[in-house]
């Protein structure tokens, strides 16, 4: 058997070279944790003041993966921005059916924690702000767009609904109407402060003076 001490010229015996230590083997995402890194990273990624088109180059070499790992994840980068657009509709709607499930509240008092919620949401998430006003989405598939239409007319629909007994408590002799002109001006003012946050390269707060507009309109 190999000693595992050496014996130096001068007869003295000395230890051998240590062994080279091996690096750490890199750790694996568990199942679902890539694909979460992947949709935070690209949310992270639009957060960047004049980023116009993000690529799955620029995404995979962030992540420092190849693209082909990205596309083991997600079939397309249409596929990405839809995993965003889950989450802004899941974490959106959650919030805003417990605002209508509350008792006790006004037509009135609902839209305004409804705007406030929007507005609140988009400020607390920068990179999925310019996915909602479509800024992100000009270069991708169409139906990503189409998707947040529907998501603005889905807030829109649900304003006209509380706004409908806030008119008729008024006695509006046209509440449905009424309702109906309400909820469309409070959805492009909505809309507007977040395009206003995402085209000033997020300097302008959409909650800036919100208590105090939203006082006037609703």
């Amino acid at each position: 058997m190999q000693n595992e001490e050496t014996t130096s010229a001068s007869g003295v015996e000395t230890p051998a070279d240590p062994p080279t230590p091996t690096p750490p083997a890199r750790k694996r995402p568990k199942p679902g944790e890539r694909r979460v890194q992947i949709l935070q990273a690209l949310a992270a990624m639009l957060e960047q003041p004049g980023a116009e088109r993000v690529t799955t180059a620029a995404l995979a070499a962030r992540l420092e993966v190849s693209e082909a790992a990205l596309y083991r994840h997600f079939a397309s980068k249409a596929q990405m921005f839809e995993g965003l657009i889950d989450f802004i509709e899941q974490s959106v709607f959650t919030l805003v059916n417990q605002i209508l499930e509350r008792e006790g509240a006004t037509g009135a008092q609902q839209a305004a924690k409804i705007l406030t919620l929007l507005v609140q949401f988009a400020e607390r998430n920068p990179g999925m702000t310019r996915v909602m006003v479509g800024d992100a989405l000009v270069y991708e598939n169409e139906r990503l767009q189409q998707r947040m239409n529907q998501f603005f007319d889905k807030i829109e629909s649900t304003l006209r609904q509380v706004l409908r007994g806030a008119a008729a408590a008024d006695g509006s002799a046209t509440p449905t109407v009424d309702a109906q002109v309400r909820a469309a001006a409070l959805t492009a003012f909505v809309v507007g402060q977040l395009q206003r946050f995402a085209r000033s390269g997020f300097r302008r707060a959409p909650s800036e003076h919100l208590e105090a507009t939203i006082a006037l309109i609703v």
